[in-house]
């Protein structure tokens, strides 16, 4: 048994946001129905690369879940999602904010076929403030935040992270509010609505930013390769490329000091006294630490490491981290069967259940492959199917 067999799953979302929410739920055992519009379905669909023609894009964040096609501009085929509604216990959606009121899918409207529901709206700026009417994506929440004056070298252009961090942010922080959410509902009864906003999923991420800002008025600038506050804790080069290293504390540094590097007069030296003093004189540090390190290659110093206990670990290209053999051990590459691409490889499961593991239990559904089977459970007959076909409700 899944954690979440139980639940039922309405996603009335698209691209990434809200599919990588209802793809957690659907892991853990939620029946997940994707609700897509008739023309072209999810935009993801029509993102590359293809393998005999299907998006891989919509097939890694989709697994898990049922599609069927609904033109909910259509008085019909609202009447079909108001069906499916009064059963579901969540509906997902990432419209641009007003857009549920004018398709008559909203909270309010919904709250009145099935008071228990639980609605959460992922938008870019949220469903209130002055910002709420715009169009919001990961790459701009990522410049609002302050995140991009963070990421980078100092007197460099700004960079945004190498993947969409807050789309993915605010997938989990909707995964974690439903469930709070339901949890609620199994007390209570009571439903809710949540309101969840790209912008604003990642600020709280800034523990050290704010502490230093709050309390100093300090702007944090880009710090490249290295730590905001500890040090040596950053990528540093060896004689054939770089390694990460995080001598966060000053247990790790000792160590590191004695066996790694066999300079215990490192430990002596003023300027690397405490943590606070290497921080302050990191160039110096690296300097130093790289003309030493310069003697040996990644791997000669990532097994003194790991002899010493110091935490170190290499930098490894995507390829290299999915042939890890760490993660192929923990299961973070898993393989299924898809009905069009064949076999086909993704990622994993981070949460370890010992009781309740994650499961693939279905590929990433063809667009409105499950429409028939659907709506027949709620009763529609093959002519009835027929006739929304030709009325363009459904595809």
């Amino acid at each position: 048994m899944l954690p979440l067999e139980k639940l039922k799953v309405l996603d009335v979302s698209q691209i990434m946001a809200g599919p990588y929410c209802t793809m957690v739920l659907g892991d853990m055992g939620a029946e997940v129905i994707k609700v897509e519009k008739v023309n072209g379905g999810d935009d993801s669909r029509q993102m590359g690369p293809y393998v005999n023609e299907e998006s891989t894009c919509f097939a890694q964040i989709n697994r898990n879940k049922k599609s069927i096609s609904l033109n909910l501009k259509e008085q019909r085929a609202r009447e079909i999602f108001y069906r499916l509604a009064r059963d579901a216990d969540v509906i997902v959606e990432n419209y641009r904010t007003g857009v549920t009121e004018s398709l008559q899918i909203d909270y309010d409207t919904i709250k009145a076929i099935n008071p228990g529901i639980i609605y959460c709206s992922i938008s870019g700026y949220g469903q209130t403030g002055p910002s709420s009417h715009k169009g919001g994506f990961d790459l701009v929440a990522q410049g609002m935040t302050g995140l991009m004056s963070m990421t980078g070298e100092k007197g460099r252009r700004p960079l945004k992270t190498g993947i969409a961090v807050y789309d993915i942010g605010a997938g989990i922080t909707a995964v974690y509010s439903i469930l709070a959410a339901y949890i609620h509902k199994m007390a209570t009864g009571e439903g809710q609505y949540i309101d969840i906003a790209i912008a604003e999923c990642g600020l709280p991420w800034f523990t050290w930013e704010a502490a230093a800002y709050f309390a100093e008025g300090k702007l944090p600038e880009p710090t490249g390769w290295r730590h905001r506050v500890s040090a040596p804790y950053q990528a540093i080069k060896a004689r054939d490329g770089y390694l990460m290293l995080g001598c966060a504390n000053q247990r790790t540094w000792q160590r590191f000091c004695d066996d790694v590097l066999e300079r215990p007069e490192l430990m002596e030296d003023p300027r690397f006294l405490t943590n606070s003093d290497r921080g302050q004189h990191v160039e110096e540090l690296e300097a130093l630490l790289e003309s030493l390190m310069a003697e040996r290659d990644v791997n000669e110093w990532l097994t003194l490491c790991d002899q010493a206990g110091v935490p170190a670990g290499p930098i490894n290209d995507f390829a290299q981290a999915m042939a890890d053999e760490h993660y192929l051990a923990r299961g973070m590459v898993q393989e299924m069967e898809h009905p069009v691409i064949g076999k086909m490889k993704t990622i994993g499961f981070p949460s370890k259940f010992s009781q309740t593991p994650s499961q693939i239990r279905a590929p990433a559904p063809l667009f409105g492959q499950h429409t028939d089977e659907v709506l027949g459970e709620l009763g529609l007959t093959p002519d009835e199917l027929t006739t929304l076909r030709a009325e363009g409700c459904i595809k």
